[in-house]
């Protein structure tokens, strides 16, 4: 029963997390990164901003909320190691779920000090973009597995795999790939904003507009390649039609063919904010479950019980 209620709040700090980094894609998109000036953890130099205005709301509750998923790891960490024994899987994903949670407050207020937020147009603010993002997915993952291995998820084992983790690595690379475009992509829709399909598609072959404007054409095509090996490659990796693992594989092929469309009208509406975000959440939703893919296809029972009946 004390398992059952701490798999019930990994999965809620799982959530909250994404509710956390769905606040942030707004905190970006609006223009509120540098709602707190250029200080951190402190607000424009103050505890508690008094004379605030609506970016400054907008950053800081951002953080007030940041900092409430961080204290959320850190007790599933401690409830995790109070109720598992000793070798538990669920131990080293709490870990790493933590540390990874630091590591990302430590990028969030490298683009507050460096004043790599609001209008910030250089390569240094995308670089970090690009490592918030893998920071960010490589986070929710580890939180993924946590809830997983609580929920009677087996522990995974690469070594053995064979082709078949070949093939969650390479899923698991164009995902991350595809993430990075994409956010380098929504950071210059946010800083440099088409008032018509015709003029977006003109300055991204321009050679003469910013580089961030030039590299949005990227996240299209690697959002194509993408969707399609997750669409049709999502079920290679399982063993049989019957395969308890075969819904996974399913949602992982409908989320990314929906991601696709939502990407499409994304692009057809000059990307609005309330787009932006529905398209960052079901680029969440893809990596959950594909993550919850990978983790029963690496299962350290199922390649045990592979190489017990392969011929010999």
């Amino acid at each position: 029963m004390v398992q059952t209620r701490l798999a019930r709040f990994s999965w809620g700090v799982l959530a909250y997390n994404i509710a956390v980094i769905l606040w942030g894609a707004y905190v970006r998109a609006s223009g509120s990164g540098a709602g707190c000036g250029s200080h951190w953890p402190l607000c424009n130099g103050e505890v508690l901003p008094r004379s605030a205005s609506v970016t400054t709301l907008i950053e800081f509750s951002h953080r007030l909320t940041s900092g409430l998923a961080l204290v959320a790891v850190v007790a599933l960490l401690v409830w995790t190691r109070r109720v598992t024994p000793a070798g538990h899987p669920a131990r080293s994903g709490a870990w790493a779920s933590l540390a990874f949670m630091l590591a990302e407050a430590a990028i969030g207020a490298g683009l507050v000090l460096f004043r790599l937020v609001a209008d910030n147009a250089t390569m240094a603010r995308a670089l970090f973009m690009a490592a918030h993002l893998i920071n960010t997915f490589v986070l929710v993952a580890c939180l993924t597995l946590t809830a997983h291995w609580l929920s009677g998820g087996a522990a995974i084992r690469v070594s053995g795999s064979g082709w078949r983790g070949a093939g969650v690595a390479l899923g698991a690379a164009a995902l991350l790939l595809t993430g990075v475009s994409g956010a380098v992509a929504a950071l210059g829709d946010t800083l440099f904003p088409s008032g018509s399909l015709g003029e977006a598609l003109w300055s991204d072959l321009s050679a003469t507009s910013h580089l961030l404007i030039r590299l949005r054409v990227l996240h299209p095509a690697l959002a194509v390649g993408t969707a399609l090996l997750v669409a049709f490659g999502a079920s290679r990796l399982l063993a049989d039609d019957g395969d308890p693992a075969r819904p996974l594989a399913r949602a992982a092929a409908v989320i990314a063919l929906g991601q696709f469309a939502a990407g499409l009208v994304n692009v057809l509406l000059l990307a609005p904010i309330w787009m932006q975000m529905l398209h960052l959440l079901l680029a969440d939703l893809l990596w959950i479950v594909s993550v919850l893919l990978a983790a029963r296809v690496l299962a350290r029972d199922r390649l045990e019980a592979a190489v017990a009946t392969a011929p010999v």
